[in-house]
């Protein structure tokens, strides 16, 4: 049984694995030291990884779980069950890394373009061989709205929502399909030239902005919401293998 636990720029997540299946999933905006040692004793787990991109972890909690669990932090040096071949390893955000070990395990063999849609958008490769090739960093759809609006004079502040047409007729329309038009083409660009540079290639998206690009590409595209979590439970499956 294994505890893996992301910790986001939005929600903090855990999720419990047992043979590579999730048995268990919750968000918190926070998760205290005491309530992950709970859920950890109450489903039996051995072994815990933890990822972190915001950064508010204290060596207190880490000793915590290392204390009573074989645990280990996503970090540049951690052994992967894919190739990494980005440049900056130390730089690479673990909730990308992650979700491309994600997209191995579940499509081995495959190339796959892994899509984060969350506060950012990245895009990450992966080849058919598992080797990670790396990938690029857009803002994501609130990020757009809020930037046009902060960085301006008199553009209003618009939430996201349902579009009909792609042309806007009002300053609200305008800013709301830039945003998220443009966030649909440049997905569409990333995904046709991918296809063009490997040929048969898995389209993976995964974020909280994920259903709206399944509903609106016309790509063909597959979602799943718990990617970067199944990734963590293969990166640390891989180092509870190395120690046997």
């Amino acid at each position: 049984m294994n505890l893996v636990i992301d910790i986001g720029n939005t929600l903090a997540k855990a999720g419990v694995f047992k043979n590579g299946a999730l048995q268990y999933r919750e968000s918190r905006k926070n998760w205290e030291i005491d309530d992950l040692m709970a859920l950890a004793t109450n489903h039996g787990v051995q072994n815990v990884i933890l990822s972190t991109v915001a950064g508010a972890v204290t060596d207190s909690f880490r000793e915590a779980l290392a204390s009573r669990f074989f645990f280990i932090e996503l970090n540049a040096a951690t052994p992967l069950p894919i190739e990494n071949r980005y440049r900056t390893p130390e730089t690479l955000g673990k909730d990308r890394l992650a979700a491309v070990a994600g997209a191995y395990a579940l499509f081995p063999g495959q190339a796959c373009l892994v899509a984060d849609a969350g506060t950012c958008i990245t895009y990450d490769l992966l080849s058919s061989e598992g080797a990670y090739l790396g990938g690029n960093i857009a803002p994501g759809i609130a990020m757009r709205l809020k930037a046009m609006h902060a960085f301006t004079a008199r553009l209003p502040l618009v939430e996201a929502g349902a579009f009909e047409e792609w042309v806007g007729d009002s300053t609200e329309t305008a800013l709301r399909n830039g945003a998220q038009v443009g966030a649909l083409l440049e997905a569409e660009g990333y995904i046709r030239y991918c296809r063009s540079r490997f040929g048969a290639l898995r389209a993976i998206f995964t974020g909280g902005d994920a259903d709206f690009f399944a509903k609106n590409l016309k790509s063909e595209i597959f979602v799943n919401h718990n990617l970067v979590l199944i990734g963590l439970d293969q990166i640390l499956n891989y180092n509870v293998k190395r120690l046997e």
